[in-house]
């Protein structure tokens, strides 16, 4: 037995059952330890199932297969050395910051005056003291999340579990949370052994952990991962940070075989893995890289910071660009293609032109729309069909918001029109009246 192993996962699975029953692979074969003495930040795209992975290991929801362990004991349910903050605070709005803070001892049985001692402790520990008979609603969000960390803590737990625990709050409560829980851990004040951090945001991971596991999508599997040797606090502004963010930034864009494979077409497999975003926004970040003073070639921590936008937001954007041949992404970076640099230039007319060309070329969903619409006789198809041909692969919820991003591609590019009060794809009006 290892006596500093605190979580340990061997080959964990786990699936989830749509609406329409149909099973879909969240996880599948994660090898993960969590050691004493170690932040560990976990980041992943959407889909990659980190959240997922974060409740197995409190044991909230059971995984399908691997091993799962606490302190080398199976975990089958709630572990009481393992504490959870979550992004929603959570917080039980009728009752006072005091009682919110004592309810995980009030659960453990802690006697009445045990739990307020303890409670009136940590609320000092984490900045909120005097707030105790405050309720939810007087609180800001961050007041509310120190308290959400402060039920965590008082129940000295060896685990703490951070499901994007910072992402609620504005950049500089964020900020300032976040270093007073690193002054916590770094200065021995918090029992706390481990703590592992679900994030989307590459600079906070960067800042806390001492390694970042990289989970790749469709299912989660651990791609990669960066040990980060420097001390803390870490200067965000220095040259090692600044390298080490470019570094994941760079591994989080690069795509692995296995996904660069399921986006090629097949008779079952229409490329369905659309980014979720919007023209609009394809846009505006292709104009920003254009434009001075980038000039075609973007650091993407640097353009994230000047969107004002997450990397979670960002990424998918990011890939669009990719998928449609305007841009190409290297080491942390952004560049325009010449043919991004001609759809900057064009006029609107011409950019839409060009926008329908690409989708046609490397969208396979699109290009079969357009092929279906044109055996049609009277050009017409209800999209009742191709949802359900993406129900073959994905969740109902999300083969509708990949239909969705196919339809407004495809109205932009005039590939397609769509009728939202009939649910029916039409050609464009122009090639009928040839």
């Amino acid at each position: 037995m290892n006596q500093n192993l605190l979580i340990d996962l061997q080959q964990v699975a786990k699936s989830f059952k749509a609406t329409d029953g149909k099973s879909r692979l969240i996880l599948d074969k994660v090898d993960f330890q969590l050691k004493e003495g170690e932040i560990v930040a976990l980041l992943g795209k959407s889909g990659s199932g980190k959240s997922t992975l974060l409740r197995i290991m409190a044991g909230l929801i059971p995984a399908d297969k691997g091993k799962v362990a606490y302190r080398d004991k199976a975990i089958f349910g709630p572990v009481a050395g393992v504490a959870m903050v979550f992004q929603s605070f959570a917080l039980f709005p009728w009752l006072t910051v005091q009682q919110n803070v004592e309810l995980g001892l009030e659960a453990q049985g802690v006697p009445a005056e045990e739990r307020e001692e303890r409670a009136d402790a940590v609320l000092e520990l984490i900045g909120l003291a005097g707030f105790g008979g405050a309720l939810p609603r007087e609180l800001s969000g961050g007041m509310k999340q120190r308290v959400g960390i402060a039920r965590a803590l008082v129940t000295n737990p060896d685990i703490l579990l951070m499901d994007e625990a910072f992402s609620a709050l504005d950049v500089l409560t964020g900020e300032t949370l976040r270093n007073d829980m690193l002054e916590l851990w770094d200065e021995d004040k918090i029992s706390t052994k481990g703590i592992l951090i679900v994030s989307h945001n590459i600079e906070e991971a960067v800042v806390m952990a001492d390694r970042i596991i990289i989970l790749s999508s469709d299912p989660g599997t651990i791609r990669c991962e960066v040990k980060i040797d420097l001390p803390r606090p870490r200067n965000v502004e220095s040259a090692e940070v600044r390298a080490l963010i470019d570094e994941v930034y760079g591994l989080m864009t690069m795509r692995t075989t296995h996904e660069a494979s399921s986006e090629v077409p097949s008779s079952k497999h229409l490329g369905y893995r659309l980014p979720d975003t919007d023209v609009s926004r394809i846009e505006a970040i292709l104009d920003m890289v254009a434009e001075a003073p980038y000039n075609g070639r973007a650091d993407l921590p640097q353009l994230a910071e000047e969107a004002e936008l997450s990397d979670e937001e960002l990424f998918p954007t990011y890939e669009a660009l990719s998928l449609l041949g305007f841009a190409v992404l290297e080491k942390g970076d952004i560049i325009l293609t010449p043919l991004g640099r001609k759809y900057f230039d064009a006029e609107q007319a011409e950019k839409q032109e060009l926008f329908g060309e690409q989708l046609l070329m490397h969208v396979p969903l699109a290009a079969h729309i357009r092929r279906k619409l044109e055996m049609e006789v009277n050009g017409s198809l209800s999209e009742q069909p191709l949802l359900e041909l993406l129900e073959e692969f994905l969740k109902a919820d999300e083969a509708k918001r990949v239909l969705e991003v196919a339809i407004e591609w495809g109205r932009y590019g005039e590939v397609y029109e769509y009728d939202y009060h009939t649910g029916r794809l039409k050609m464009p009006e122009q090639e009928d009246e040839e």
